[in-house]
C-alpha cells in the first residue's frame, strides 16, 4: 500500500473515524482503525477508506487520495490521529514496508506498527435505509433534546433519545424523568407508512450529528439492533438501546394552565445572572403578575439572593409562582432559539411547558417542546 494526501484531509478522516473507538478493550485490534485503498481510473487517482469500531458503534469514512499502489493496513487510531495532529501542513506520503505504516511529510516521518488483518472484524452493514432528513436540522434537533437525556448508565434507556419515524414525520425525544424534550421535524421516508420507535444513545447520536456535514440530506437506516446514518462518504452505525421511553402526549397535555410569554434572549440572560448566588441545587424562583406585565426572576438564601425583573404577558392567572433548577432551566432556555418563549404553567411542584412562540399553531411538523418539572420555592 502507498498513497498521498493532504494532511488536513488526512487528520479530519481519521480524527472522525477514531471517534468510536474504545478507550480500553480487551481486544486489541479494536484500538485500530483500517485503512483500505483502492486505484481510481485516473494516473494518480483514487480513494482512501476509513474505518473503525467497537462493540457498540461503527464509523466508515472515505476521501479521495493519490493511490500509487493499493491495499489495506490495520494500525492504532489513536496513535494515528496523535501523528496526524503534529504532522506538518502540505501533502503527506503513506506506505507499508514490511511491518511498518509510515508516515511522512515535510521532513518529518514516523513509523507505525502493523496490527493483524485476520484477527479485524467485519464491519457491521448498514441497515435498511428508511428515509433522509436535512442535515442541519437534525443536528440542531438532536442538540434540543440531547440536553434531556439522563446521565445514569443503571437505567441505560434513560441516557437514549427516541428516534420515532412516522410517515413524513421524525421524532427526537429524551427524559431524564425531571424534564422531557420533544423535537418533531419533516423527513423525506423511503416509502409510504414508513414507521419505527427505537432509542439510540444519546451520547453517540450527539457526536455523530456533529460530525455530519451541514448541508444536504442525511439518510437514516434501521434494524432490529442497529441504526444507520450515511452523508456525504461518511457512515456510521450504532447500537440500539433495549425498553422504550415513556409516551411524552399525555405528560405535555395541561388541563387549563396559565400562559406567560417572555422575550427569550432576556429570560435566559435573566436566569444565568441570578443563578451564580444558587448554591448546589437551590432553584432559581420566577414571580409572574399579571398586572405588572412583568416576571420577577429570584435566587438565594438569606443575605446571598439576586433578582431581576423582566416584562412579561400573564393569561389565566393574576400571579403564579414557580421555580426551577438552575442547571434544568438554564439547559432548557438554551436550546430554543426563537424571539420568544411561551410558557404553560400550572403551579410550583407542578409540570411547565416551554415551546417556542410561533410553534404553537399545531400546524408545522416542526416543533420544540421542553417539559420542566417545578420544584417548591424556597426563597426566604
Amino acid at each position: 500500500m502507498e498513497f498521498r494526501i493532504e494532511r488536513s484531509a488526512l487528520t479530519e478522516a481519521v480524527s472522525w473515524a477514531a471517534r468510536v473507538l474504545p478507550v480500553r478493550s480487551p481486544v486489541p485490534v479494536l484500538g485500530g482503525l483500517l485503512l483500505d485503498t483502492e486505484a481510481g481510473d485516473g494516473a494518480g487517482a483514487g480513494r482512501l477508506r476509513i474505518s473503525g469500531l467497537d462493540y457498540e458503534a461503527s464509523a466508515r469514512i472515505d476521501v479521495e487520495a493519490e493511490v500509487l499502489r493499493p491495499g489495506k493496513v490495520l494500525v492504532m487510531g489513536r496513535r494515528l490521529l496523535d501523528i496526524c495532529k503534529v504532522l506538518p501542513d502540505g501533502p503527506v506520503e503513506c506506505a507499508v514496508e514490511g511491518s511498518r505504516f509510515t508516515v511522512s511529510g515535510d521532513g518529518a516521518r514516523f513509523g507505525l506498527s502493523v496490527l493483524p488483518l485476520d484477527d479485524y472484524p467485519a464491519l457491521p452493514p448498514l441497515p435498511q435505509v428508511r428515509g433522509a432528513v436535512d442535515a442541519e436540522l437534525f443536528a440542531a434537533a438532536v442538540a434540543d433534546v440531547a440536553v434531556a437525556a439522563g446521565r445514569d448508565d443503571t437505567l441505560p434507556v434513560l441516557t437514549g433519545i427516541r428516534l420515532g419515524l412516522d410517515g413524513d414525520t421524525m421524532t427526537l425525544a429524551a427524559t431524564d424523568r425531571y424534564r422531557f424534550a420533544v423535537r418533531t421535524l419533516p423527513w423525506k421516508a423511503a416509502a409510504p407508512g414508513e414507521s419505527a420507535d427505537v432509542i439510540v444513545s444519546a451520547r453517540r447520536l450527539t457526536e455523530i450529528a456533529r460530525s455530519l456535514g451541514r448541508s444536504g440530506l442525511v439518510s437514516v437506516a434501521l434494524d432490529a439492533g442497529s441504526a444507520g446514518f450515511e452523508h456525504a462518504g461518511v457512515r456510521t452505525t450504532v447500537r440500539l438501546l433495549d425498553g422504550r421511553l415513556p409516551r411524552h402526549e399525555k405528560l405535555f397535555a395541561l388541563e387549563d394552565p396559565a400562559v406567560a410569554m417572555v422575550d427569550r434572549a432576556r429570560l435566559t440572560e435573566a436566569a444565568k445572572r441570578v443563578s451564580v448566588v444558587a448554591d448546589g441545587d437551590s432553584p432559581v424562583q420566577m414571580t409572574f403578575s399579571r398586572a405588572d406585565a412583568s416576571v420577577t426572576l429570584r435566587a438565594g438564601y438569606e443575605d446571598d439572593v439576586a433578582s431581576q425583573r423582566l416584562p412579561a404577558t400573564l393569561e389565566g392567572a393574576e400571579e403564579l409562582t414557580v421555580a426551577f433548577n438552575p442547571a434544568y432551566l438554564a439547559d432548557a432556555l438554551a436550546s430554543f432559539t426563537g424571539p420568544a418563549l411561551r410558557l404553560q404553567l400550572l403551579g410550583a411542584g407542578q409540570r411547565a411547558l416551554i415551546t417556542d412562540e410561533e410553534g404553537t399553531d399545531g400546524a408545522s411538523t416542526d416543533t420544540h417542546r421542553h417539559l420542566l418539572m417545578s420544584v417548591r420555592p424556597q426563597l426566604a
